[in-house]
């Protein structure tokens, strides 16, 4: 069997890895394709929505459709694209909390996501760190290209903006977005409780592990490429970049209790001593949790176990499985083979059948 494909189709998939050039999903975001339970972390939530296009008065009836606070909802409505990026912000936190947690006993399930939110657990740490930072991500993307009313390219020095449009080199202006951020989310002085203090320093951990991305790109304008006229902005890394850091963040999180400080009375964060000049207190870009996580193997208000769940037989399935062992079964797929491209210009493929065996966590 052959099927005729736009070679431009045929590009790696997410995160590079191969697919089917006859079967690309489509890169259109629907709550179908990523269901939301209406427990996400930061409370900026899509109900279901019709793919309408943020014109007119359709950004109030999405900005509706949010669990938002009155205080959003009003700044929501200001701010025609303001709905589109909050979407935007949870597919991609979403999308990202996913595969970062793809080979891990908590997986970022939607299921028990509203009890996990009120525990002090790493993972928690970890939902409000990267929910903050894909906000800050879209906001400043929005900006950028046009697509928020109130904002327009970064700050670059001697760079005018309508010459940064003429030119094509808008910078993500992660200045707006952080300042926007925290009057969406109406951080103010953190109060002496202690959870309250966590959770607002995770936000924090987020939204600086997106400045860190922020990277100088220049572009010249001269004769035949030469560099006589250059042009510089601020450019963001890829949001993968940042799920990555966060990770990282996750992986050597630091538990904390409170301390009273003597000097001021107030109730601070204190982690175990370090061997070095920070002193007990968290860095600030460090993740901070406060209670030990449950083993995630087993279904419970937090998680739905990994009985059933997917495994790689040399790499995961130990862990993953809980020491229950794994089921094995041959399974026939598709995929396209003995691609040719065609004069001019699509791609036939045969469809060819393989099989492979996938191994899935025992129940008991």
């Amino acid at each position: 069997m052959k099927s005729s494909v736009d070679p431009s189709s045929c590009a790696p998939g997410f995160r590079g890895l191969p697919v089917r050039c006859d079967f690309l999903p489509s890169a259109s975001f629907s709550p179908t394709q990523q269901p939301i339970s209406g427990r996400e972390p930061l409370v900026f939530l899509p109900g279901p929505f019709a793919n309408e296009p943020p014109n007119g008065k359709a950004h109030l009836k999405q900005c509706e459709q949010m669990t938002l606070t009155r205080r959003q909802k009003r700044l929501c409505r200001r701010e025609p694209g303001l709905a589109e990026t909050l979407r935007e912000s949870v597919r991609l936190s979403l999308l990202e909390c996913r595969y970062q947690f793809r080979n891990e006993r908590w997986n970022c399930s939607m299921d028990g996501r509203g009890s996990l939110l009120k525990r002090g657990f790493k993972e928690t740490a970890f939902l409000l760190a990267v929910s903050s930072a894909a906000l800050s991500h879209a906001l400043a993307k929005a900006c950028s290209s046009g697509r928020m009313e109130r904002c327009t390219c970064d700050d670059s020095p001697g760079l005018q903006h309508r010459e940064a449009w003429q030119w094509g080199v808008c910078g993500d202006n992660l200045k707006y977005s952080t300042k926007f951020l925290k009057k969406f989310l109406g951080q103010k002085r953190v109060s002496k409780d202690l959870r309250a203090q966590i959770d607002a320093h995770n936000i924090n951990v987020g939204i600086r592990a997106v400045k860190s991305g922020l990277k100088t790109t220049c572009k010249c304008h001269g004769v035949s490429g030469s560099c006589a006229v250059r042009t510089c902005w601020k450019q963001l890394s890829p949001f993968q970049d940042t799920g990555h850091l966060l990770k990282y963040r996750y992986d050597t999180a630091v538990r904390v209790h409170s301390v009273t400080n003597s000097a001021t009375g107030e109730t601070e964060l204190a982690s175990p001593r370090r061997h070095s000049s920070t002193g007990p207190r968290p860095r600030p870009t460090e993740l901070v949790f406060l209670e030990e996580s449950p083993s995630f193997c087993r279904p419970s208000r937090y998680s739905p176990g990994t009985a059933g769940r997917p495994c790689s037989k040399d790499t995961s399935c130990s862990s993953l499985c809980c020491g229950r062992g794994y089921n094995t079964a041959l399974h026939l797929t598709t995929l396209s083979c003995n691609c040719q491209v065609r004069w001019c210009c699509h791609v036939e493929c045969q469809t060819c059948l393989r099989e492979e065996e996938v191994y899935t966590c025992k129940k008991h």
